[in-house]
């Protein structure tokens, strides 16, 4: 078994609340788990698997694939009764890849017993075996839809119920969700979002100090594993007693009427929607209360609470970035500690309150602890080490410029640019669908044959299994085999196998080549072009596509928006999108061929959409119209579906456009569907 990185060894930036959540969430699962969103390399894996290792473990029945617990008499597990006695194991992190399909996640028939002895045995799946432990999904945001509604269902009930392929089967699944994400490849959908308790924006830290640090031990984890881990191995017991402590004292931890209302004040004040915020802020600040080892919530446990529990659900609209606002969580919480609740019926004597020791003392304020035992993870300024980033053996990949920055504006012969055209408001537009049967990422768009959607037929191929079409696969040879039954049963064959061919939808790429030279300037076009991409970016949003953007003025084009599904990003890119300049159509298109071409190879299945908008003019360079037209031959030589927006406008028209759909084997729409609304309806009435 790999030796895995300790969790206390991960080197914290001071400035996020990494380890604090994850801690949290191991002292009380009910609070619904982490979203931990960060850029490549800030240890946001590493923290996760680490987590594990510091668990209490826990007690179980010895041989129970589902591992409930012994004490919970309200909960039965499939395999039972038990008769073999109870064990202690660790507590599992179970990892769910987002390629998985749905008879992973949920279970399936052991398929070995069904075919030799003919015995239907379930096999569980990745929900059970996450049961009152982690399930940790790496690129969360990247899951296939089916599997997200799965996954929405177990955490809104606990419970699984498989009924499917002659099996009725129900159990437990209540774990802890934990998932990562990088917000450049897209963002989450705002129902999975919603059932993450708290979330976590992590970066690496940018003290130089910090930073040699995280290098020193890492290189030191990589020479000597098992030497690393023993010299961590106090401070992480030391973590598993907290956490068990910090569980012990959560039942008693008490919440005063002054307090909930003060909770309920921070949740109104951000208007957030709906009442788990309020429900979840409430938990969290119980649990970091009894993480602080208090007996009751003050004023410091609602507000780190607030911090992790609210950025992501005042979110209105995709272009909204997660974060809260601090000084205005500070004024709503104002100076004044919270006064304590009544004491219980059954309480003891009151405590001094003039004891300096008390913890629950209204008048002296406990720092909250950060996860190694240190100063206020709060304080920026503090540089001691603990959970947080750590540099990962998953080093950041060098990225062109064009795929991480914003371009500079070109600046060159013929090149005089203005200020960036605002963006017109964006708009929800019509559903438009690519023609024909795709095989591409799973979405919902375009028609394509995938691991999931309705059932159609069967094939040979990989797949989950189709059982009545095996059956009859292997009835109808019967007679040739000679055998007919054998011991009652159908006789089967691994040629008998068939698989699903199912039909649901996929995600398409829609790529936008963009005039953006002097001429475009004009009438607003820049601003309704804006709008427009805006628009299918936020729809894209919805429905798993990405979108991509090329702007071509002066003497070059720039890739201003790689293939994405970020409206965080493609909001930022397309601000700064300026106008002026000649034309370079031939550049323009020569960018768009590049990137049409790099994402054929990363995934042949892709299937995009060209949209030039253009007046057809090309003015940069010698022999300019000659070369645009040669690349738009080679563009057509692809067979890439394309849409050409003729811009042109006035009494006196040259036909430009014209020529360049025709070279394009493209089809050619006029000037007067260029407004933001027009330019959908083109994307939506093409036909591929």
């Amino acid at each position: 078994m790999p030796t895995i990185y300790p969790f206390s060894a991960v080197v914290s930036s001071g400035e996020d609340h990494l380890g604090l959540a994850l801690l949290l969430t191991a002292i009380s699962p009910s609070i619904g788990g982490v979203l931990v969103r960060g850029d490549k390399g800030t240890a946001k894996s590493t923290a996760v698997r680490g987590l594990a290792e510091i668990l209490p473990w826990i007690e179980v029945y010895d041989g129970d694939r589902y591992s409930i617990d012994p004490r919970d008499l309200g909960t039965t597990s499939p395999d039972g009764p038990f008769t073999s006695g109870q064990v202690t194991r660790p507590v599992r992190l179970v990892e769910l890849p987002v390629g998985a399909t749905e008879d992973r996640l949920l279970g399936s028939l052991h398929l070995e017993k069904a075919l030799t002895a003919g015995a239907v045995e379930f096999e569980p799946g990745l929900l059970a075996r996450a049961h009152r432990g982690v399930l940790y999904v790496d690129e969360v945001n990247l899951l296939h839809d089916h599997l997200v509604d799965l996954l929405l269902d177990a955490a809104a009930t606990g419970t699984v119920t498989i009924e499917r392929d002659g099996v009725s089967l129900s159990h437990a699944a209540r774990f802890a969700l934990i998932g990562t994400m990088n917000p450049e490849e897209g963002e989450l959908r705002p129902q999975l979002l919603d059932r993450f308790g708290l979330t976590v924006q992590v970066s690496a830290p940018r003290d130089p100090a910090l930073r040699v640090e995280v290098v020193r031990r890492r290189l030191a984890f990589d020479e000597d594993p098992t030497g690393f881990v023993e010299r961590y191995a106090d401070e992480q017991q030391d973590l598993t007693r907290r956490i068990a402590t910090a569980r012990d004292l959560v039942g008693s931890v008490r919440v005063s009427e002054a307090a909930m209302l003060k909770i309920a004040e921070v949740c109104a004040a951000f208007e957030v929607d709906g009442l788990r915020a309020d429900i979840v802020t409430t938990r969290a600040a119980i649990a970091h209360a009894a993480w602080a080892g208090r007996d009751r919530v003050t004023r410091a446990d609602i507000r780190v609470a607030a911090l992790l529990a609210l950025p992501h659900r005042r979110r209105r609209n995709p272009f909204d970035a997660p974060g809260l606002d601090e000084d205005l969580l500070d004024r709503i919480l104002g100076d004044d500690e919270l006064p304590d609740p009544p004491p219980e019926p059954d309480a003891g004597p009151p405590v001094d309150p003039a004891d300096p020791a008390d913890p629950a003392d209204p008048d002296v304020e406990a720092p909250a602890p950060s996860p190694d035992g240190g100063p206020d993870s709060r304080d920026a300024g503090s540089d001691a080490p603990g959970p947080g980033t750590e540099a990962t053996d998953d080093a950041p990949a060098e990225e062109s410029p064009s795929d991480t920055t914003p371009q500079a504006p070109r600046t060159g012969p013929g090149t005089s640019l203005s200020a960036p055209a605002p963006a017109g408001t964006p708009y929800r537009p019509r559903l438009f669908t690519v023609d024909g049967t795709g095989e591409g990422a799973p979405g919902r768009r375009s028609r394509a044959l995938g691991a999931s959607g309705r059932r159609i037929g069967s094939s040979r191929g990989r797949g989950s299994l189709h059982l009545v079409e095996t059956l009859r696969a292997a009835a109808e040879r019967q007679a040739v085999r000679g055998t007919g039954l054998l011991d009652g049963r159908l006789r089967l064959d691994p040629s008998d196998l068939r698989t699903a061919v199912r039909e649901g939808r996929e995600a398409n790429l829609l790529m936008f080549c963009v005039d953006a030279s002097g001429s475009m300037a004009a009438r607003r076009r820049m601003e309704q072009v804006k709008a427009a991409v805006l628009s299918l970016l936020t729809d894209a949003y919805r429905r798993r596509d990405r979108v991509a953007m090329v702007a071509f003025r002066g003497t070059s084009a720039d890739v201003v928006l790689p293939p994405t599904g970020s409206v965080e990003v493609a909001a930022a890119r397309l601000a700064e999108l300026a106008t002026g300049g000649r034309t370079p159509l031939a550049e323009g298109l020569l960018a768009a061929s590049e990137v049409l071409r790099r994402e054929r190879l990363r995934d042949p299945r892709v299937r995009p959409l060209l949209v030039v908008v253009t007046d057809g003019r090309a003015t940069a360079g010698a022999d300019a119209v000659a070369r645009s037209r040669a690349v738009a031959d080679h563009l057509a030589r692809l067979a890439v579906p394309s849409v050409v927006v003729d811009c042109e406008q006035g009494p006196l028209r040259l036909g430009l456009a014209t020529s360049l759909a025709a070279h394009l084997r493209a089809e050619h729409v006029p000037m007067a569907q260029v407004s933001a609304d027009g330019l959908v309806d083109v994307v939506t009435g093409r036909v591929a």
